[in-house]
């Protein structure tokens, strides 16, 4: 109880950040809009997504994702500040007959100057902004939806999003355990002058599975990651759109009734730095760790593996540079290309030491119609 009480109180101090490359184009929002107010529209949101992973460690498997998501949504404008929407998520992945999945969409959202309040799905995955080593941003494609309540706050110099993701629930009886993620991130303007800006990151996320029906003699599980640090950005405004750094102490604990990890606590630097321009992002990323173990980081950077045929390998330390590139750009308005390239380096001394790569290309297609505007 203390742990979720300390991280209540750490909660209402943070917000959103973005580490390695910059995922804008990715996000969509639907937000309460005062010109739409009485307005039925149709959101349609269409990703398309080409993930690679030539891996050879011991710590991640190779495989390919291909396949498209499609979300039409009906948005209904009730007032100024509130909107109302229900729509499907479909995901077809190519080479597999039918649909992979679906999910209905619900969500209320109530937005006051900076402060907006969204209960059902959430502005989730990489809208988090959260740092791979906390969270993978392959969920936007594995785990597309997620359900539950959100608060954010977006303020010049300041931005929040706490909120809390009910992954699985349980009925009467059940054997199994629920489950839930709670956290936020956070970026915190420190300084801005001319062309220069310094900036605090702050993240942290929970993830708890327990459950008092019919499972009271199963261990709990809590698992909590956080990074810390800051980041420091440069425009010259020339071709070159700026120059930056951002880097991380990375934390991890488990706090679980029963201690059944790898390892209980661990730790982890994470340094970046690079350039932005037309011609693309070229970024340099440095990671160092010490029995650190993530509940949805992505597995490149955690200390034990689960890649098939080596669960449960470990390493303590783990030390990787990885070279990014990317390039973003609307080709026409409201249609949007990126692509990835990010060769890895396992720097470490053990049987792991290995060249992987993988590379993205995503297609996305954003637009709201309306349908219905009432007199």
């Amino acid at each position: 109880m203390k742990k979720f009480i300390l991280l209540a109180l750490f909660m209402h101090a943070v917000l959103v950040v973005s580490a390695q490359i910059a995922n804008d184009s990715l996000e969509y929002r639907i937000r309460p809009d005062s010109a739409r107010v009485g307005e039925l529209h149709l959101s349609v949101h269409n990703f398309n997504y080409l993930r690679n992973y030539e891996f050879f460690s011991k710590f991640q498997d190779g495989y390919t994702l291909y396949g498209t998501q499609f979300e039409p949504q009906l948005v209904y404008y009730a007032h100024p500040r509130l909107a109302i929407s229900a729509g499907i998520h479909l995901r077809k992945d190519f080479g597999e007959e039918g649909l992979y999945k679906t999910y209905p969409l619900f969500s209320i959202k109530y937005q006051h100057k900076g402060l907006a309040l969204i209960n059902g799905v959430l502005e989730g995955n990489i809208q988090h902004r959260f740092i791979e080593p906390v969270f993978d941003m392959e969920r936007k494609i594995t785990n597309p939806v997620e359900y539950g309540t959100q608060l954010q706050v977006t303020k010049p110099g300041y931005f929040l999003d706490v909120f809390l993701n009910w992954n699985k629930m349980i009925y009467k009886p059940s054997s199994e355990q629920e489950q839930l993620f709670a956290g936020g991130s956070a970026d915190i303007r420190l300084f801005k002058s001319g062309k220069t800006t310094l900036s605090l990151p702050l993240q942290v996320l929970a993830f708890h599975q327990g459950g008092q029906i019919d499972t009271v003699d199963k261990p709990l599980k809590t698992i909590i990651n956080g990074a810390a640090g800051f980041k420091l950005n440069y425009s010259p405004g020339t071709s070159v759109k700026s120059v930056f750094t951002e880097n991380y102490f990375v934390g991890y604990t488990d706090n679980s009734s029963t201690q059944m990890q790898a390892y209980n606590k661990g730790s982890g630097l994470y340094l970046n730095a690079g350039v932005r321009s037309k011609y693309g992002d070229l970024i340099f990323s440095y990671w160092n760790a010490d029995s650190y173990i993530s509940s949805v980081g992505m597995p490149l950077y955690q200390s034990v593996s689960y890649r098939i045929g080596d669960e449960g390998y470990t390493e303590k330390n783990r030390e990787l540079l990885i070279v990014r590139y990317a390039y973003q750009k609307a080709l026409i308005p409201n249609f949007y290309l990126d692509f990835r390239v990010e060769p890895v380096f396992d720097l470490g001394s053990n049987a792991s030491k290995s060249f992987d790569f993988h590379h993205s290309l995503f297609l996305v297609y954003k637009q709201e119609f309306r349908l219905f505007k009432r007199k």
